[in-house]
């Protein structure tokens, strides 16, 4: 989604505003822009397309200013063009970015129209823009004509405001969608996340929902909703400007599947010691919690859905515990029936996804007892509103396309299953096994990693191809509609995911040598039924790419090619098989020349529904 950067110091801070845009690259946008205050007033640039681009269009036509805001935008209302493209400004005095969507922004130019103002865009954005002019015009004031603006104002935002007649200030407010203020020494900052700012600080303020900073060089003072002044606690990020460097892999992507090994040791440090889970794990009070928990509803969107999808199985083969799974997107607008004793999951990377965080809040108004987020960005909204937190410890993951991500919350989940499972029956001997399973985790994905080169071979065969359908049975069915999405995220190719046992009701009749079809066969008790479907593609000249368990027998023959993963526990098989579905979705991707990290239409982070 968009992505904002802005600065007040005592030196250019044009190089500032331009690398914190580099660094929020990677959730996703179509044109970027940056003004900056000086002798002239408001000075701006914007292009259409990268970075890059706007870096080139300062070199040639330099600015410089020691107050300033910058902008990426992913296209919602209007199409990509310059003059969609943010900052707007408002009659050369007030200029604005803004991530976010305004529910009632017809409704404001119509009024805004009739006051006589222009419109340059066709975006929500502008109103916002008009109405901080005109109340700055009313009041004199800038922090005053933001807190009136918003008041009018109906959707999410984060902005950043900047005026030709209050240089050297800078005022930023945030509803539904992420702001954060940098602390530096004589210089302060807004941006969308840290990543942005880690190269000038690791001190940072996050601003809470409805939250009004005035931005200084010599300090920031922030007011709630009510106009109150309010003091937001510090935090001192252990991120620096290297976790977000690729590190010598051509892509992000790329680095991030490769240390996911390490991301999921550290999600299970500390966590799981001698063999055992150690207490507390979840939050002081789950002791008392987890004997009440009847059932478990997880939320989730995208890939963090398919990582609750998995867990169902596990709640429920494991913990004994029934768990339903829903999109959050769904969820939000659904009568739902509450069952009494029921935990509420959310599960997101950014802890940011406006979809998800909506879910959260709807399930505490019908009255959800106990939520708990499982999340990777500690100060995000959702570990903030969620009544227990489990952190991820993945890092930064900046590629568009969830890898470690995803892994790190199926740890998560594990571990959740288990803790759940000692107060609902799970067989002693099981509850003692699994701790020490997960232990193996690093060392079964650094196992599967060492397959890159010969899936590399195996993406040339699917370069040319246009479709690809991914086969999966029990909790393998989620893990192959993971695969699935990462193929067609990043590579562009339409591949859908089918339990291997749904081929004769419907996906059967796109199966021809075209189609390539993609399935995982681990050694459990669905790959004897696994083989028959198998069987059933190759009859209709299907072309397979099968990654088998190295005990499961599944002839080399014409139409099928195999590539054999160690012997992994079926527990914690889920994991261990996502990885080579990785691995060829990116470098299938590379093959075609696509955009691995900042694959076009996407964002990583969606703020805004």
């Amino acid at each position: 989604m968009c992505g904002i950067v802005g600065a007040v110091a005592q030196r250019d801070v044009t190089p500032l505003l331009l690398e914190g845009l580099k660094r929020l690259e990677y959730r996703g946008y179509d044109s970027a822009g940056i003004v900056v205050l000086n002798e002239h007033g408001l000075d701006r640039r914007r292009v259409v397309g990268k970075v890059a681009g706007l870096e080139r269009a300062v070199r040639d036509e330099p600015l410089h200013g020691t107050t300033g805001i910058a902008h990426t935008r992913w296209a919602t209302h209007g199409a990509p063009s310059v003059k969609n493209a943010h900052p707007h400004v408002s009659n050369d005095r007030v200029a604005l970015v803004h991530n976010g969507i305004i529910e009632n922004h017809e409704e404001l130019r119509a009024r805004q129209k009739a006051a006589g103002h222009a419109f340059d865009s066709q975006t929500d954005t502008e109103v916002i823009v008009h109405q901080v002019h005109d109340r700055l015009q009313a009041e004199g004031d800038l922090l005053r004509a933001v807190q009136d603006s918003v008041r009018d104002l109906r959707g999410a935002y984060a902005i950043g405001v900047v005026s030709a007649t209050e240089p050297g200030r800078l005022v930023a407010a945030r509803r539904g969608s992420p702001l954060v203020v940098g602390i530096g020494v004589g210089e302060y900052f807004i941006a969308s996340d840290v990543f942005a700012l880690l190269p000038v600080t690791q001190r940072f303020i996050f601003l809470q929902e409805g939250d009004v900073a005035d931005v200084r060089a010599d300090g920031v003072s922030i007011y709630d909703a009510d106009g109150r002044a309010v003091a937001r606690p510090e935090s001192v990020s252990r991120l620096t400007a290297e976790a977000a460097e690729k590190s010598g892999y051509r892509h992000f992507m790329l680095k991030e599947i490769f240390t996911q090994p390490q991301a999921i040791a550290e999600t299970l440090e500390g966590r799981v010691v001698d063999g055992r889970l150690a207490a507390g794990l979840f939050g002081e009070n789950t002791e008392a919690i987890f004997p009440q928990v009847q059932s478990v509803q997880i939320v989730a969107c995208g890939t963090s859905y398919h990582a609750g999808a998995i867990a169902r199985y596990w709640f429920e083969s494991l913990a004994g515990v029934p768990c339903s799974v829903e999109v959050a997107s769904e969820f939000r607008y659904r009568e739902t029936v509450v069952r009494p004793g029921t935990l509420f999951v959310a599960i997101s990377q950014s802890g940011e996804t406006a979809d998800t965080l909506a879910a959260l809040r709807e399930a505490r108004r019908r009255g959800y007892t106990h939520t708990l987020a499982i999340c990777n960005v500690p100060e995000s909204s959702l570990t903030r509103e969620a009544g227990m937190v489990f952190l991820t410890r993945a890092g930064p993951e900046i590629g568009v396309a969830s890898t470690k991500a995803f892994t790190t919350q199926l740890a998560a989940l594990l571990l959740l299953v288990i803790a759940l499972g000692r107060h609902h029956g799970m067989k002693e001997k099981e509850a003692a096994r699994l701790p020490g399973l997960l232990e193996t985790l690093p060392g079964q994905v650094n196992a599967a990693l060492e397959l890159n080169e010969r899936i590399q071979r195996w993406s040339e065969r699917f370069s040319d191809k246009h479709h690809a359908l991914y086969l999966g049975r029990g909790t393998m069915y989620p893990v192959a509609m993971e695969g699935a999405l990462k193929l067609k995220e990043i590579s562009y190719i339409h591949a859908e995911a089918y339990p291997a046992g749904e081929l004769k009701h419907g996906p059967l009749a796109l199966v021809d040598a075209g189609m390539p079809v993609v399935a995982v066969a681990p050694n459990n008790d669905l790959l004897e039924k696994l083989k028959s479907n198998l069987e059933e593609v190759r009859a209709r000249g299907g072309q397979l790419f099968v990654f088998a368990d190295s005990r499961v027998t599944v002839p080399d023959a014409p139409g099928i090619e195999i590539m054999r993963l160690n012997a992994v526990d079926d527990l914690i098989a889920p994991i261990v098989y996502t990885i080579p579905l990785q691995l060829l979705a990116y470098h299938v991707a590379v093959l075609k020349g696509a955009d691995v990290d900042q694959p076009r239409n996407l964002a990583k982070s969606v703020t805004v529904e």
